[in-house]
């Protein structure tokens, strides 16, 4: 059913669940894992500016990096090998590009629930533009505020 499977991931709370949640239903799949981190650029934060120091974004990519190999320790800690990616972009379209590209049957993400829906309409929703846009199915993995 799914052959290949695209886990964007964050670290975050909600993205942490996703992976786990991934490492799970793999096992009924045997699906090839891809993991995928997005480091979001830093230029659009400092556009007033004029300018964006090469150093703030080589930092914003190193965390992400560290992000990734957080995630890929995981997901092998799970019994589960994946391929990682990193890639510095706009979230939604690198998520979406990169599942073309590779041919996946599957995008997983995490999501929180926001506690109103002011907060989330105010925040946006990369899962909600990413549904829009896919090239395959999306799981979204909901984690509540709770923590449930």
């Amino acid at each position: 059913m799914y052959a290949k499977v695209l886990l964007a991931y964050d670290g975050s709370e909600g993205g942490r669940s996703a992976l786990l949640e991934c490492a799970d239903i793999n096992h009924l799949l045997n699906a090839q894992m891809h993991l995928l981190a997005v480091a979001p650029l830093m230029a659009g934060l400092y556009i007033t500016e004029g300018f964006v120091p090469d150093s703030l974004q080589e930092e914003e990519n190193r965390r992400y990096s560290t992000v990734l190999e957080e995630g890929l320790t995981l997901l092998r800690e799970r019994g589960c090998n994946a391929e990682g990616h990193l890639i510095t972009g706009e979230p939604v379209d690198e998520i979406c590009r990169l599942a073309v590209e590779l041919g996946c049957d599957l995008i997983v993400l995490g999501h929180r629930r926001h506690g109103s829906l002011l907060a989330r309409w105010w925040k946006g929703s990369v899962g909600a533009s990413i549904i829009e846009q896919a090239p395959c199915s999306v799981l979204i993995v909901i984690r509540d505020q709770a923590g449930a």
